[in-house]
Order: C-alpha cells, then sequence, then structure tokens
C-alpha cells in the first residue's frame, strides 16, 4: 500500500539553530503512528514542518500525492492534513458551536462525514456547552473542542500533539477512548504522546526521535520486544 504522507530526510532550523537532521517517516492509509521521545527533541518540530507552519531548508514532504514543500499552512489543510496542536489554541471568544463550525469543510466528499452531530456523539460535553465560550470551558473540554474542531474538516490524516498532556485521569481516557474510535473508523493518525503503554495499544508503528533524528522504528510488538529503548530514549 502506498503512504498517505511520506516524509524525506526534512531538515529544519529555528534561525541559525538547527533543529531537524534529516528526519524520514511515512504514514499509509488507515494507519496509527506514534512520534516518540523525549521534550525538546524534535517532534513538534517535525509536525510543523510537515504542516507548513516551518519550512525545511532540505528534504521533502508529500501528502496525497502532493508536494507540500514551502506550502503555506491552509494548503496542508486543504490537501487534507487536520492538526490538534500542543496547548490546544481553541478560539476563546468564540462558542463552542463557533470554534466547531468556524473551519469546517468536507472538501475530500467524505461519505460519512464529520459533522455537529458526530462531534457532539463523540464528545457529549461540548453539546452540553455548546454556548459557552472557548475561554470558560476546562483544560479537557478545551482539548474535546480542539480535537472536534480538526475532525470538522473532515480530515485524510489527524495529528495529535500531546492530546492527553495535564488532563485528569478520566478525560485522558475518554481521550484515547476517542482515538480508538477514529483509528476503529479508518482514520490515518500521527500521535505524539508521552503515555507509552495507551499508545503501544493503539498504534501500528513508532517512530523514535531523539536529537533530532530517527533512532528506531518499528511495530507495537518490536517495540515491547526492546525494553531497552523505550528506556534510554523515552524515560525520565
Amino acid at each position: 500500500m502506498s503512504a498517505l504522507l511520506e516524509v524525506n530526510r526534512i531538515e529544519t532550523c529555528y534561525g541559525s539553530s538547527q533543529v531537524l537532521f534529516g528526519i524520514s517517516l511515512e504514514v499509509r492509509p488507515h494507519e496509527v503512528v506514534t512520534l516518540v521521545g523525549r521534550n525538546g527533541m524534535g517532534k513538534t518540530t517535525t509536525v510543523k514542518s510537515i504542516m507548513g507552519l516551518l519550512t525545511p531548508r532540505a528534504g521533502s514532504v508529500r501528502f496525497a500525492g502532493s508536494d507540500l514543500n514551502g506550502q503555506p499552512p491552509h494548503r496542508a489543510a486543504q490537501a487534507g492534513l487536520g492538526l490538534v496542536p500542543e496547548g490546544r489554541h481553541v478560539f476563546p471568544n468564540l462558542t463552542v458551536h463557533e470554534n466547531l463550525v468556524a473551519t469546517a469543510g468536507n472538501r475530500h466528499k467524505a461519505a460519512q462525514s464529520w459533522n455537529l452531530e458526530r462531534v457532539y456523539d463523540m464528545f457529549p460535553r461540548l453539546k452540553e456547552r455548546e454556548r459557552n465560550l472557548g475561554a470558560n470551558l476546562s483544560g479537557g473540554e478545551q482539548q474535546m473542542l480542539a480535537i472536534g474542531r480538526a475532525l470538522m474538516t473532515n480530515p485524510l490524516l489527524l495529528i495529535l500533539d500531546e492530546a492527553t498532556e495535564g488532563l485528569a485521569p478520566l478525560i485522558r481516557a475518554e481521550i484515547w477512548a476517542c482515538l480508538e474510535r477514529l483509528k476503529t473508523a479508518g482514520l490515518a493518525l500521527i500521535v505524539i504522546d508521552k503515555n507509552i503503554g495507551p499508545l503501544m495499544r493503539l498504534a501500528d508503528r513508532h517512530y523514535v526521535v531523539e536529537k533530532g533524528q530517527v533512532v528506531w522504528s518499528g511495530s507495537s510488538d518490536a517495540l515491547r520486544s526492546e525494553p531497552g529503548v523505550v528506556s534510554e530514549y523515552v524515560g525520565v
């Protein structure tokens, strides 16, 4: 099966400071892939490079057969990439309803498109808070809203950057259940998270990132069989 996303040896800098040193990865349709590693190793920079928020100085990013090199973020979104960013970044002065419909669309004519009804079925709490402003939601509710907003764009691939960070255990469990439902529905995912146990249950493959490079990649079974990888590159 051909790859949906192909990232080939990208190098990305912040000014004169280089962060990525030849990162390569791929995601196939309907596949769940993770980026794991300690803080500051280049995971979020990789996401920003994929989404066009940063422009790699070398290498290439291809998605659904299109070259995204040097393209602005809205082109990545139009191509079918959805992002749930670290820190949520919901629109604080818009209601839950307004946040969800602000960027909604079905550019790729999905037969079972994401709409308000489906998002509210996934997160009933958002229906209850429909008229509340984004700024007045709890952290967990904001995370649900950020996921719902991204789903309303009907992406072909959804990227989630630290979607469970700082959340209460019950809310984290609800987010993991959401991701399981998305996987069952066949949506391709890239997940960045520090919780290795749930990641290994959810994901098909993993990329371990250290100092801007992929130092290990493989399946969940392979990662379980090499506990030293987790202790060396992921553990605190």
